[in-house]
């Protein structure tokens, strides 16, 4: 009898602590109901950066959590991406990956820390654009053909930035001296305003930069445009040609961004971002102000934008081979 007194107290002692956790599915089901953080592998004032802050401002608004960006810069976006891989896979930590960190990483770095295709959870792209090939306005070239003729009489002697190395800038800048043949040599920044600024002050020559950020410049002759890397021209550029008309027939690169959480973070998680982020992109104000600096605003399902990587991981591997620029 007192044994099956214990027993039975223990039994409504373990009930009634059961009623007091929460419920299988319960945090996910009340899903955010706290701060989010997107990661942003740059430095601030980039294009990445600004994406990110316009849609966490949309996606704070529409839940009624703070979003807040995280810049944590470093070898190309690798170092942010490792550690949005590494977190809690629960949406509370995004990572806004790049072609860069999410592609070319993967052949980049013999021994990245993270799988671009394993470690992530695709929730969907955001934009997608051509790089521009820009100069300093003392180059001596106003065509992408006479530009061509500079870099083949000046073999390693001109030399073009980029964001960081393995990003898409650094890579157009390979598949570009792949295809005509030519020698320069790569200078990473971390970001791109750091080399923005010395572009302009002629401490490097050329660069193959983001629509959004070179714009201004270009619009304020600081710079000058030469070629778009896509295979049609650019609505802000209509007369600046692809570099396929100028005479590298075939070349195309495009940049991409888009919005990941860690593995495993639950379907249902995975599901709402997803959804909520493709109608922060359906936004008007959205879609005009990234128009107007020359992104494509394109969402996507996850099982889309997963297909879509692993495009890109076999497109990039075989540029990375041609550079050298894989890092042991």
């Amino acid at each position: 009898m007192i044994r099956f007194l214990i027993s039975r107290r223990a039994t409504l002692a373990l009930a009634g602590l059961a009623m007091l956790l929460p419920a299988p599915g319960h945090s996910q089901a009340n899903y955010p109901n706290k701060a989010i953080h997107i990661v942003v592998p740059f430095a601030p004032g980039g294009s990445t950066d600004v994406l990110a802050r316009r849609v966490g401002d949309k996606l704070a608004a529409a839940w009624g959590q703070p979003v807040v960006v995280d810049n944590r810069p470093g070898a190309g976006g690798a170092l942010g991406a490792d550690f949005v891989a590494k977190s809690a896979p629960d949406g509370y930590t995004l990572l806004a990956g790049v072609t860069g960190s999410n592609a070319i990483a993967q052949a980049l770095y013999a021994k990245l820390p993270y799988d671009v295709i394993k470690d992530f959870a695709p929730l969907s792209t955001l934009v997608t654009a051509p790089l521009v090939l820009a100069v300093n306005p003392d180059v001596k070239a106003n065509t992408a053909a006479e530009f061509l003729a500079l870099v083949k009489s000046k073999p390693g002697e001109l030399s073009f930035g980029s964001a960081g190395n393995g990003t898409s800038m650094h890579l157009t800048g390979e598949m570009y001296k792949q295809a005509a043949d030519v020698s320069m040599v790569h200078v990473p920044y971390r970001g791109s305003a750091a080399m923005l600024t010395d572009l302009m002050s002629g401490q490097i020559q050329v660069t193959f930069g983001d629509v959004l950020v070179l714009m201004p410049q270009i619009q304020a002759g600081k710079i000058r445009a030469l070629a778009v890397t896509s295979k049609t021209r650019h609505p802000l550029l209509p007369d600046v040609p692809t570099l396929d008309e100028a005479g590298l027939k075939g070349f195309e690169a495009l940049s991409w961004q888009g919005l990941f959480a860690p593995a495993g973070t639950p379907p249902e998680v995975v599901e709402k971002l997803s959804s909520e982020v493709n109608k922060v992109l359906q936004s008007p104000d959205i879609k005009d102000y990234f128009a107007a600096q020359g992104f494509i605003v394109q969402g996507s399902t996850p099982e889309a934008f997963k297909a879509f990587i692993a495009s890109e991981v076999n497109k990039w591997t075989p540029i990375v081979k041609y550079s050298g620029a894989q890092v042991n």
